[in-house]
């Protein structure tokens, strides 16, 4: 049971709440983190009084593993109250967090507007809530290129990221300090860079292969198929709607890739009577879903409102359908996602574990062996390119290392090759 707010104490501290602009629709968070306070205050036998008991409040937060914005909303919670003692705490440390969260709302909001990926955005908005942790909340208005060094830096030198890691941030950063803070990001050619390993993806051979197949259980173990099949990135695979099937001429066009390209690759032959027999499973549950009057499938936003029934049309339902209607929040709606990624991952890694073959399997794993084995067939590496998506034409070149390294092939008779 938490430590009930005495009376006078909560009065004044709704007061606090109000004069200090706190929106009244969070005051319910505030007088909770206030609750938690006083309990670890009274559990731990610190005093509720003293600014020294915050920290300790702040690192019991952090074992529990809760966010870095719920940690500052507790912070700020705590110093409110401490304000019914001292009216001169809180006021401006407050308000450059809400800076803070005003700049990363606008850098979500930029993202948005030139439709990345949402896993850029997540990846983004993680990147610069890390440099905003590293600096402490340092005043938004007084960000400069200096604070963007010392975080790249402490990244190379302290916490020993991979170069690709790195680079990830600094891209984050760089988005932020053009598009949010309107300000240069600065020259960052001298700055200490993650050394870069060399890297050779691992690979399946033909047969270890069709053991990873052969050990996943239907739904899965048919993505798995098209994933290799096809090269693609799991995101790519799941995302798969069935108008982007095109049996007649054998081909999947890949929607929405990375960079928001799209591309056309091969279907598997070897595959093509299991798909279509699954498409007949997914349209039987399509006319379910119809029947017992379901809003459709999740769409692209820009398409959602351009094509309003759309969502419920056939070609646009998912290829790989999950078993769950979602409700929609503070809505009736009912619609239906695709199987999510950690599903499809928890089965991998499961199946995998039983084989025993001592390496990491995961979904990016079928899509190295697919091109390794396309380049040990012969087949060219433009060709390969296009069907892996890459931008770059080095990026595909890193299989050519693989199948260098690989053994060399027995040399056979003549007569065992007819």
């Amino acid at each position: 049971m938490l430590k009930r707010i005495p009376k006078d104490t909560f009065n004044n501290y709704i007061e606090i709440l109000k004069k200090n602009s706190i929106p009244f629709d969070h005051h319910s968070q505030y007088i909770k983190w206030l609750r938690f306070y006083l309990d670890f205050c009274e559990k731990y036998h610190f005093s509720e009084n003293d600014s020294d008991s915050l920290p300790h409040f702040i690192q019991k937060l952090i074992n529990k593993k809760q966010n870095v914005s719920d940690r500052d909303q507790a912070s700020i919670a705590v110093k409110l109250y401490y304000q019914i003692l001292d009216p001169s705490i809180i006021k401006s440390e407050y308000h450059e967090i809400k800076k803070w969260d005003n700049a990363l709302l606008l850098l979500q909001r930029e993202i948005q507007v030139r439709q990345y990926s949402p896993k850029t955005l997540k990846t983004y908005l993680n990147w610069n809530r890390r440099f905003r942790t590293f600096l402490k909340d340092k005043p938004v208005d007084t960000l400069n290129e200096e604070d963007a060094r010392n975080f790249l830096q402490n990244m190379a030198i302290n916490w020993k990221v991979a170069s690709t890691t790195q680079n990830q941030a600094f891209n984050a950063m760089l988005f932020f300090f053009r598009h949010v803070l309107k300000r240069d990001f600065g020259d960052h050619t001298g700055t200490i860079r993650a050394k870069k390993k060399k890297y050779l993806p691992s690979v399946l051979s033909f047969e270890e292969i069709e053991m990873v197949l052969g050990a996943l259980f239907y739904p899965h173990s048919l993505i798995a198929k098209i994933i290799y099949g096809c090269g693609l990135r799991l995101s790519e695979g799941l995302n798969i709607r069935i108008n982007d099937l095109n049996f007649a001429e054998g081909v999947l066009t890949v929607r929405d890739g990375k960079g928001g390209k799209d591309r056309v690759v091969y279907l598997p032959q070897k595959y093509m009577q299991e798909l279509k027999a699954h498409c007949h499973r997914v349209r039987e549950l399509y006319e379910k879903d119809l029947k017992q009057g379901y809003d459709g499938v999740f769409m692209p936003k820009s398409l959602a409102k351009k094509y309003t029934n759309a969502a419920k049309e056939w070609g646009w339902q998912w290829l790989f359908p999950s078993n769950q209607l979602i409700q929609i929040p503070e809505t009736s709606l009912k619609k239906r996602y695709h199987i999510h990624e950690t599903s499809f991952q928890k089965a991998m890694k499961a199946s995998t574990a039983r084989l025993n073959l001592g390496k990491r399997v995961s979904a990016h794993t079928l899509r190295h062996s697919f091109a390794t084995h396309l380049l040990q067939k012969g087949c060219d590496i433009r060709s390969i390119q296009e069907a892996l998506g890459h931008s770059n034409i080095q990026t595909t070149m890193i299989y050519t290392h693989i199948v260098k390294n690989m053994p060399a092939k027995k040399v056979i008779s003549p007569v065992d090759l007819q």
